[in-house]
């Protein structure tokens, strides 16, 4: 059996991202591509990977995952992740869960140690505690720039929906050296959103899928659309029925353009380790590894490509 080659790839979350945060998210995806490759190279499964990639988003105030997670109406934060094993289709996810630095550690405690898929709120916040994850006050995860647009969307004559552009859902998806493919995704969704509103990271199939025998895919976007056409199982369809991953996610998100109005972007690998970050909206921060070299960009049609080495040399004089 040829061992595959490592790959993997994150976003950082698509919508529109303004001038003054783009080399914060270019330097905050980068590091995630390289702190999940370094997993991967070291023998560690994709699921490892991915949830390393992700952790390093969520810790990352740049992006609307863990720490810097938008506010809900009450101006609180509730966070959604999702990771998924490409191996047996085994998934862990929480909903609308407060005060703990990393959703997605509790996602994947959830797929490993319960026999449940999905855990939300009130029962997750228990679950939590059992595993021991710490819990830490709810403001530690809110920055100066969530409140304040929280505050400007409290405005009478505000526009959230102008606000939802800058989405900053965060992923990754990896192969790993296996051939197992891993998703995942986490988020702090829309802001002054209801409370309780769960979004589609949360959401087997339309936030992310993973299945060895096609690939593993992590969207972003405009979450109700992506839930009404299942998006990243759709993206899957479309690639077992033989499209590219590039030509599958292009595909997916026209037909979610066109039927309900959405826009997004996605990040795809296939079972082969060929790879696509595509996007329909203004720009998606994303960063991929594979073969030791490091592609990442946030504008349509850019893609700067680094030596891995090169890459990790800039990381450590940080960038």
């Amino acid at each position: 059996l040829g061992r595959m080659k490592p790959v993997i790839v994150v976003h950082g979350g698509a919508g529109r991202i303004f001038k003054e945060r783009e080399e914060g998210c270019r330097a905050g995806v980068v590091r995630a591509a390289l702190r999940g490759y370094r997993v991967l190279k070291q023998g560690g499964s994709a699921v490892d990977a991915v949830e390393e990639a992700v952790r390093s988003m969520e810790d990352d105030p740049h992006f609307n995952a863990g720490c810097g997670s938008v506010l809900n109406e009450k101006g609180e934060v509730e966070m959604d992740a999702i990771i998924m094993d490409g191996k047996n289709l085994d998934s862990g996810a929480v909903s609308a869960v407060k005060c703990i630095a990393n959703p997605i550690k509790l996602a994947r405690l959830v797929m490993e140690k319960t026999k449940h898929m999905l855990l939300t709120d009130h029962g997750a916040h228990l679950f939590a505690q059992a595993m021991g994850i710490p819990e830490i006050p709810g403001e530690k995860l809110i920055t100066e720039r969530s409140r304040e647009r929280w505050k400007k969307n409290l405005e009478p004559d505000s526009n959230p929906q102008e606000f939802q552009k800058d989405l900053g859902t965060v992923g990754a998806v990896a192969i790993d050296s296996e051939g197992n493919v891993a998703c995942a995704t986490s988020t702090g969704g829309l802001s002054n959103k209801l409370i309780g509103r769960v979004g589609d990271t949360a959401c087997i199939g339309s936030g992310g899928y993973a299945d060895n025998h096609s690939g593993a895919t992590s969207t972003t976007g405009h979450g109700e659309s992506i839930m009404k056409v299942v998006l990243a199982r759709l993206i899957l369809y479309h690639m077992e029925q033989g499209m590219s991953p590039e030509v599958a996610a292009d595909t997916a998100l026209d037909y979610m353009k066109t039927r309900v109005g959405g826009l997004g972007g996605v990040i795809v690998v296939n079972k082969a380790g060929d790879w696509a970050a595509r996007f329909s909206t203004k720009q998606m921060s994303w960063a991929t590894v594979k073969d030791d070299n490091l592609h990442y960009g946030i504008y349509a049609g850019e893609k700067h490509i680094k030596s891995v080495d090169e890459a990790l040399a800039s990381e450590r004089e940080g960038f």
